[in-house]
């Protein structure tokens, strides 16, 4: 089983910055795409960015130059760094990974509880 732990949300003025973290843990033989997806009241779950195993990565329009996407491979951990918050940037952010897994290694996608980021004006 593995698990993925989101952390670093939590309240912020316009304009702050906030950095969210998730590691996984478990029976990981390798981790291939990571992403960052959010959802707010009564919308969808949005893609916000992703990163390939090769650090490849891809944003929204809405964020980009705003959000940067990283990963730690030896760490199993990704990172958000969110910089110029937006009220509209207010939602539950959500950490997914496709993990390869043991014994026979075969592609998995797993995701977060998720964590509150509330962006105030």
């Amino acid at each position: 089983q593995v698990q993925l732990v989101e952390s670093g949300g939590g309240l912020v003025h316009a304009g702050g910055s906030l950095r969210l973290s998730c590691a996984a843990s478990g029976s990981i033989f390798g981790i291939k795409a990571m992403g960052w997806y959010r959802q707010a009241p009564g919308r969808q779950r949005d893609l916000v960015a992703g990163i390939s195993s090769g650090d490849v990565t891809n944003y929204a329009d809405s964020v980009k130059g705003r959000f940067t996407i990283s990963r730690d491979n030896a760490k199993n951990t990704m990172y958000l760094q969110m910089n110029s918050l937006k009220v509209e940037d207010t939602a539950v952010y959500y950490c997914n990974a496709v993990v390869r897994i043991p014994p026979l290694y075969i592609s998995t996608e797993y995701w977060g509880q998720g964590t509150q980021v509330t962006v105030s004006s």
